[in-house]
C-alpha cells in the first residue's frame, strides 16, 4: 500500500506536468466507515510577456513607505474587489474611513477584510489583484 507521503509526492508531481492548481482526493474504505480526503493546491505560476521586467518587491527595510501602510496579517492571496470583476473596495485618490475594506487576504478559503484602521486619503496600492502576500507585507498607504 502507497504511503500518505508518496501519495501526495505523486499527486504533486502530476499537478504540475498537468498545469493543475487545485485537487482533491478521497479514499473510503470499510464501506464508507473509514475515510482519508486529500487535498492539493498550488499557486500557478505565471509567465511574464517577452520583454517584461518585473518591478522589484518592496520592502520596508529597503524602501521608506511615505504614509501609514496597512499590512497583511496573515500569508494568503490579496483580492482588491469583492469578486472578479467587481468595483474595486477602493482606488488611489479615494477618502477612506475607519473601519472601510480596503482588501481582502485569503488563506485557507476565508476571505479576511483588511479594514482601514485610520481616516485618510489612498495615496498608494502597493499590491496587484490576485498577488501572494506574506505576513506584514503592505497592500496600501493611506495618508
Amino acid at each position: 500500500m502507497t504511503s500518505f507521503r508518496a501519495t501526495v509526492e505523486n499527486m504533486s508531481k502530476l499537478m504540475d506536468e498537468m498545469g493543475i492548481t487545485e485537487l482533491d482526493l478521497e479514499r473510503q474504505l470499510l464501506l464508507g466507515l473509514y475515510r482519508k480526503h486529500i487535498h492539493l493546491s498550488k499557486q500557478q505560476a505565471v509567465a511574464a510577456p517577452v520583454g517584461f521586467v518585473a518591478p522589484q518587491q518592496k520592502k520596508d527595510s529597503e524602501c521608506a513607505i511615505s504614509g501609514h501602510a496597512l499590512k497583511s496579517p496573515m500569508v494568503g492571496v490579496a483580492y482588491l474587489a469583492p469578486e472578479p470583476g467587481a468595483k474595486p473596495f477602493v482606488n488611489v485618490g479615494d477618502s477612506v474611513h475607519v473601519g472601510d475594506t480596503v482588501a481582502l487576504v485569503e488563506a485557507m478559503k476565508t476571505f479576511n477584510p483588511i479594514k482601514s484602521d485610520i481616516d485618510g486619503v489612498v495615496k498608494e496600492i502597493l499590491v496587484t489583484d490576485g498577488a501572494a502576500v506574506e505576513f506584514d507585507t503592505p497592500i496600501v498607504v493611506i495618508e
